[in-house]
């Protein structure tokens, strides 16, 4: 018997089954009939809680913004320096992606989209508080004399952001999320490299 769950717990129910089903299929090809059958209710049911795929697309990367950005952010606030900062980020980061694989999946296929769309906007928002936080951390690591007092902060933010871009790709490509995790560090180490630690 379908347990009875309140309108929340059910759009987080169908969010969250949108998003495993996104591990292995594109999102374009999944309907609301397959995220009904992966959590055993109608299709009428997903459409009770939302009126469109899309708003379900929508409400994922939503969710996808507010638990990375929680993530990486408890994870900077909890390291004893600004590098080490940006290191337990890198790693939060990369953990979150080999246990969501079907983000990248998503958000690379909703970028593909040329027109703009309320799930491009919500992608918008998770990179500008992602690369706003980024900023802060290289500020911080500047004034405590961490790293070379000409740092590029914006490239190093950008470069960062590439960095992991570069290793999702990659990880999709050989279908292996969980290599992420030792190549992500060796990549960290060089890119620690490059702010010119000061030791």
């Amino acid at each position: 018997m379908q347990t009875r769950l309140s309108t929340e717990e059910r759009q987080t129910e169908i969010v969250a089954a949108a998003l495993q089903l996104a591990r292995d299929t594109s999102p374009a090809q999944i309907t609301t009939t397959d995220i009904a059958l992966a959590i055993g209710v109608t299709q009428g049911a997903v459409f009770k809680h939302f009126p469109t795929k899309d708003a379900i697309w929508v409400a994922a990367v939503r969710w996808v913004r507010e638990a990375l950005m929680q993530t990486v952010t408890h994870a900077a606030a909890d390291a004893v320096s600004p590098v080490d900062a940006l290191a337990a980020m890198f790693r939060a980061h990369v953990d979150f992606v080999i246990a969501h694989p079907g983000v990248p999946r998503l958000i690379i296929h909703e970028l593909q989209q040329p027109a703009d769309s309320a799930t491009k906007q919500e992608v918008r928002l998770l990179l500008q508080g992602y690369r706003k936080l980024l900023l802060d951390t290289l500020e911080r690591a500047v004034r405590q004399g961490q790293v070379i007092d000409d740092l590029d902060r914006e490239a190093a933010a950008t470069t960062f952001v590439g960095l992991i871009q570069g290793l999702v790709m990659q990880a999709m490509l050989a279908g292996r999320p969980v290599a992420m995790s030792s190549q992500g560090e060796r990549v960290f180490a060089l890119f620690r490299r490059s702010l010119g630690e000061v030791s």
